[in-house]
């Protein structure tokens, strides 16, 4: 079974030069750091209570922003297979941001939403 696993992984494994992603690595990183910055800024609102759950995701997005990032950096066989949870991840998270009427958060949404479109592209490439 290990075996089938390793040839899997080699299968998938063709080396890119990291240059070639670059402007994908870009917005990957622009969404992390909204999130993050999203994060802070929402822990100083009165309104930090109805927001628990727009809390959670923005951490989450913002973590796997950051873990798609190195695998594609670095060529990883699993490069794909992340930025598809990366993909979905920010589309959760945007589509939550949505929910909220205040600049930052549609702005917030606005970057999740690209990046998930940006992640899903890279994912389907042959």
């Amino acid at each position: 079974m290990s075996e089938n696993l390793s040839q899997n992984y080699s299968e998938n494994f063709a080396y890119n030069n990291p240059d070639s992603h670059s402007t994908l690595l870009m917005t990957i990183q622009n969404c992390e750091a909204t999130c993050e910055h999203m994060t802070t800024f929402l822990k100083c609102r009165k309104d930090v209570q109805s927001r628990v759950i727009q809390l959670q995701l923005l951490r989450d997005c913002a973590d796997i922003c950051t873990l798609t990032a190195k695998y594609i950096a670095r060529n990883s066989g699993f490069s794909k297979c992340i930025a598809n949870l990366c993909a979905y991840i920010c589309e959760v998270c945007g589509t939550e941001c949505l929910r909220f009427p205040d600049p930052e958060s549609q702005h917030c949404a606005q970057v999740c939403l690209h990046c998930a479109r940006e992640c899903r592209v890279f994912a389907m490439m042959p």
